[in-house]
Parts: C-alpha cells; structure tokens; sequence
C-alpha cells in the first residue's frame, strides 16, 4: 500500500510543506519571512502573522509540485513542539482542519527528533545510505546545542545541551553587534573565509560532561570589541574577516571537542550533525576531518535539510505512519522541550 504523507513546519518564522511518498521526497516548499530582519531578530507576533498568509500558498504548491492530489495523502503530520507557540498554533490548526477535511489521521512530530531524521529522506534517484542506529547527532541551531544519542527512530536520548546559548544564537548576537544584520550565521560564515580563524583567542568556556555553554564566548567577543574600539572607533570595520573567523573557530571548535568525547566514551562511531548550523563551511569541514582522523562515518546532510523545513517533518510522520502512532483532534502544541 502507498503511504503518502503531508509534512506541515511552522515552529519559528518559516512556513514549510512537504509531501514524502513510501519515504521518498517528492516536494518541499519554503516560505521564509524577510519581516524580521529590521529587527534584527524574530517577532513572534509578526511571525504568526505570515504563517497565517503563507501557510495555505505553500501546501497548495507543495501538493502541486509532487503531483498529489488531496485525495491520496495518507495523514498529515504537523510540528507539534518546541518552538514559538502563536507560529505553531498556525500549523497545527491548519492541520487539524485538512485532516478532518480529507478524513485522515493526524501525526504530531517533535521538531528537534525531526532535525535528526533529515538524514533518512531519499530523494527521487539519489543513491543513500542513511544512519544504522544507534548513532550520535550534533544538533546545532539558532535555539539548541544538542549532543543525541539516537537509539532508534522514536528512541533518542540527550546526553548533552547548551546550559544558555546556542551556538547559533552566539553566531547572531556577534554579528548583530557587528552591524551584520540578521540573519548573521549565514554572514558571518561568508566574511570567516577571508579571514585568520587565529586572529583573536575568544574564551572557550568549559563545563562538565558533554553539555556546551556559549555564554562566555560571547562575552569575551564582547570586551574584545569594546576595549579594541576604544583606541579604533573603526576597528571592527578594519578586522571583520579576522573576528569572523575567530569566533567561527572558538564555535566549532567547542562543539567538536565535545562531540568527540561522546564518540569515544560511548563507542560510537556513526556520527551526524544537523540544525541550522550544519550550514557553516567550516563546521562541515571539521566534521570531515574529525572522520578521517578519528575513524567515524559521518553523516553531513545536504543544504536544503539543515534549516527548519517541513520534509524532516513529513519524514518523522512517515516512520510514525508505520506503526500506527497517531495524534488526537486535541493535540496542543509547546513552547519548551527536550526531546
């Protein structure tokens, strides 16, 4: 029997819909809001405004490209949780009224399971092979630094998290006092290339075990920039490349040395990365060296997949579809969890 599943994302400020076929790709629709960027972060309120208008274009278009009509979707699965409770309400809304309209059931996905799942969507043609469980994941975003043990598809265990900042909030913050815009991880990983990742020695907090903090880091690019500007009113515009490298470096850096802790104490060798953050160059680049040197096969997953998008989505409520999980018409949705 075809499954056909209808993938709904809409935790933050990106309105996505996908639709996976016997866990095949066959769209993926994006419609990102370019109203936060004066800013300089996202609004909530404006955020759930343009789901409100995105969110019906893009599944119609997402439907449309894969060639599926109402009548062959399966279920459709939806972001429960975490992320900003008026965006999700938007989605889950949407989602209950199309189920009930087509009659089918619902499937409630956790957005960060999801972002770990990205690594098993086949896309049509592609030659892949995905993770074999149990394998670690570094999820790394604009609101988490994860280290998760994956167990199985619906078994997944934190053994690691940011104790404040996530990396990417650290990657926007620095580069918003920058004058970078938002969003600055994408920047800052453009300026990086140009610069001396040993420029400048940022603070890299340590704390016990396999959990992050990015707080320090930030502060210490901060007095860098304040005590630096004090004698060159134009230093950041002279040294940008350079403080982009450095606290690039300082970043992966901290989140790699972790990681390979966990690999070695746990003895796993399977690896992956994903979140927004498994974009940066030179993330991606230490994970391919770290696989050379320390023997790992790792799993970097392609550009489209690394953003909050709705195929993770679709992808978590195919393996849910398989075994009959479903959600009821009073699902609500949550701001805060962990996995």
């Amino acid at each position: 029997m075809t499954v056909t599943i209808l993938g709904i994302e809409s935790s933050c400020d990106d309105t996505s819909a996908a639709v996976i076929r016997d866990g095949t790709l066959l769209s993926n629709i994006i419609a990102s809001q370019a109203v936060h960027e004066a800013y300089g972060g996202v609004v909530p309120e404006l955020a759930s405004r343009a789901h409100q208008q995105n969110i019906v274009p893009v599944v119609s278009e997402a439907l449309r490209q894969a060639g599926v009509g109402r009548a062959e979707v399966s279920a459709v699965a939806f972001t429960r949780g975490p992320g900003l409770m008026g965006s999700l309400l938007v989605g889950i809304s949407f989602a209950k009224g199309l189920a009930a309209a087509l009659g089918v059931p619902m499937v409630d996905v956790n957005h960060l399971s999801a972002h770990v799942l990205a690594h098993f969507i086949r896309r049509p043609g592609e030659a892949f092979v995905p993770p074999a469980f149990p394998f670690l994941c570094l999820l790394a975003s604009g609101g988490n630094s994860q280290i998760i043990c994956a167990y199985a598809y619906d078994r997944m265990e934190v053994i690691g998290q940011t104790i404040d900042d996530a990396a990417g909030e650290a990657f926007d913050k620095c580069a918003k006092v920058m004058g970078l815009g938002y969003p600055g991880g994408p920047v800052v990983n453009k300026l990086a290339a140009q610069g001396n990742p040993r420029a400048f020695a940022f603070s890299r907090p340590q704390v016990p075990g396999y959990d992050y903090s990015f707080s320090g880091l930030k502060t210490s690019f901060l007095y860098t920039l304040r005590d630096c500007l004090k004698t060159d009113p134009s230093f950041v515009e002279h040294h940008k490349a350079d403080l982009c490298a450095s606290l690039q470096q300082a970043i992966v850096d901290t989140l790699m040395a972790k990681l390979a802790a966990a690999s070695k104490d746990l003895g796993i060798r399977q690896v992956a990365v994903a979140g927004g953050v498994s974009a940066n160059t030179a993330l991606r680049e230490a994970f391919r060296s770290y696989g050379e040197r320390l023997g790992w096969t790792i799993y970097i997953p392609p550009l489209a997949f690394t953003t909050d998008n709705a195929a993770m989505v679709a992808m978590a409520g195919y393996f849910h579809y398989l075994d009959g999980r479903f959600c009821s018409m009073d699902a609500t949705p949550f701001a805060r969890v962990t996995m």
